[in-house]
């Protein structure tokens, strides 16, 4: 079973309160300086993966901000540390978020409809957006959030035991929990356990394509199409996720996107519309495109929700330009979920909300008029 320091302030149950409606459980102010097999290292949990050497320290190669650390500096996605000129991730066997998500909510809606996805998290992440709404874990580094003892071997046993799936790695940003990841996804593959991850796709090519051959799904947030608002947005840069998606697609990995469109930032349509193209051009028209509603998080309190409409055109526009599955989401009662068959427009699946209430693809493919349903169905 799971076990955790149970000890919680009020001010803390109401932070943990408000994160159960996103899916997450947080805690503050954990140290986990116990779980290191050196003492010396405290939080240094293991050697990291893509490290060289260079004039001005030790370099992580994991993603593109490419951080240059000196003895004892932390990498910008807060969990990795130079010690003794070697560079150490502090996220490993310690996440801070542990739950059981139907696959939908991720979203993936081409992927195994209906099941489940064990669902882990270690605090940090490799961008800043200003919209995130799972800051209080993203922005702090695993030696500040209360955690779960679970290592690789662990992970895969709570899957089967819990019947789910696959698992997910998500909600903060798995690039900075690499070495974890990659390992649980190497025993859950040749355990027969499906894996998928939820990224924002900021990660460099090498360690994408190792990582590609222990993954079956994912689905990678598109933030914007414009290099100015990525960098503003979320203190990124676009290039590394487009090239990202490229190689999702060649490594066979079943992919899907999602854009969130958030008012006075990405809900430009002449912008949606060139994104759309752009995707449509490279081979993406398959890939279930997800327009998300924003709501006010974060450091952008200030804003309006997006309204429903901009989310209807958004769609319509991803339609004229070639994508073949749209969604819409987080807007209940708004949503466009159904899978519909591009070819003879008979729906296919119908979803309530993350619940399947009806799947009539059979063997992949539209059973009234033979279409091919691009997506992991069995």
């Amino acid at each position: 079973m799971l076990s955790k320091n149970s000890k919680i302030s009020k001010r803390d149950f109401i932070k943990k309160s408000m994160a159960l409606s996103t899916g997450l459980v947080c805690f503050p102010c954990y140290c986990i300086s116990g779980n290191s097999p050196d003492d010396q290292r405290g939080n240094l949990i293991r050697e990291a993966m893509f490290q060289e050497e260079s004039a001005r320290g030790t370099m992580c190669r994991i993603c593109p901000n490419e951080c240059v650390l000196k003895e004892g500096e932390v990498s910008k996605c807060n969990n990795r540390m130079v010690f003794k000129s070697k560079l150490y991730t502090m996220a490993f066997g310690n996440p801070c978020s542990v739950n059981v998500d139907p696959v939908e909510k991720k979203p993936l809606y081409h992927f195994l409809p209906g099941s489940r996805a064990f669902s882990i998290a270690t605090a940090g992440c490799n961008l800043v957006c200003l919209n995130c709404q799972n800051w209080t874990i993203s922005q702090t580094s695993p030696d500040k959030t209360r955690n779960y003892d679970l290592m690789p071997e662990k992970v895969v046993a709570e899957c089967t035991d819990k019947s789910c799936s696959s698992i997910a790695y998500t909600y903060s940003e798995p690039t900075t929990f690499y070495e974890y990841m990659y390992e649980t996804a190497s025993i859950a593959k040749k355990s027969g356990v499906r894996n998928i991850i939820k990224s924002n796709g900021y990660i460099n090519p090498e360690p994408l394509k190792k990582l590609c051959t222990v993954l079956d799904g994912a689905n990678i947030d598109l933030k914007a199409f414009s290099e100015s608002i990525y960098l503003k947005l979320t203190g990124g840069k676009l290039q590394p996720v487009l090239d990202s998606l490229k190689v999702y697609r060649d490594s066979g990995v079943w992919l899907e996107i999602t854009n969130l469109v958030v008012p006075g930032w990405t809900d430009n349509l002449q912008d949606i519309r060139n994104m759309c193209r752009w995707l449509n051009d490279n081979g993406f028209s398959s890939a279930p495109l997800h327009f998300s509603r924003f709501y006010p998080i974060h450091k952008l309190e200030q804003l309006p929700p997006t309204p429903v409409s901009v989310l209807n055109d958004a769609a319509n526009i991803a339609k004229e330009e070639g994508m073949k599955y749209v969604y819409t989401g987080n807007a209940p009662g708004n949503e466009l979920s159904d899978t519909i068959c591009h070819d003879c427009k008979t729906t296919l699946i119908v979803r309530q909300g993350f619940r399947v209430a009806s799947n009539k693809i059979t063997g992949g493919k539209c059973p009234v008029c033979g279409h091919e349903i691009g997506g992991v169905w069995d």
